[in-house]
């Protein structure tokens, strides 16, 4: 039961920027729609049907990637991935076609919080960046003040002691060096 809250075993942001090239992003419906009648898509090979040219997933889920669409078969159903892009206009299909790849992957890797969980992580290591960046931001402003605060110091002593001979009876300026007292 611990092992279900536990976080997983990989870094959200590589795995999240990689995802694409694990699952592939589907490639443009008529690149894939000319394939010959001898290949089937990922869904007929995975559902072990022959593929018809008007096949709804054939543009989406091509052979070379069985992974995207089994994890899609496997959290949706062939029927409702099917029936989803069928019911969005042609030109977002392919859009479609990879949310619903990437929500089904997620939940498959996490069957409790699915792209949630990913999503969560991600704004979690965002705002622990904002905050260290602030708190680096905060130690850079406090040294270049403490910095510009030495060199006004400097200066102002610095001034101090070339001026001195300018003001009679003043007395020594503590710390620095006083002349010898000539008799």
């Amino acid at each position: 039961m611990h092992a279900i809250f536990s976080s997983p075993p990989f870094k959200p942001l590589a795995v999240a920027l990689s995802i694409t090239e694990t699952l592939g992003e589907s490639k443009s419906p008529a690149a894939t729609t000319a394939m010959s009648n001898s290949t089937r898509c990922a869904a007929c090979r995975y559902l072990r049907r022959r593929c018809c040219e008007d096949c709804v997933l054939a543009p989406y889920f091509p052979s070379v990637n069985p992974e995207r669409f089994a994890c899609v078969h496997r959290i949706f159903g062939a029927s409702n991935a099917a029936r989803m892009l069928q019911q969005i206009p042609v030109e977002q299909r392919r859009q479609a076609a990879d949310a619903i790849a990437l929500e089904a992957y997620w939940r498959v890797q996490d069957p409790v919080y699915g792209s949630v969980g990913v999503i969560s992580m991600l704004q979690r290591e965002i705002s622990v960046a904002q905050r260290e960046l602030a708190e680096t931001q905060a130690q850079v402003s406090i040294y270049t003040a403490q910095g510009q605060s030495q060199s006004n110091q400097i200066t102002q002593v610095q001034y101090l002691v070339d001026n001195a001979h300018l003001i009679p009876n003043q007395p020594p300026i503590p710390g620095l060096c006083q002349p010898p007292d000539i008799p």
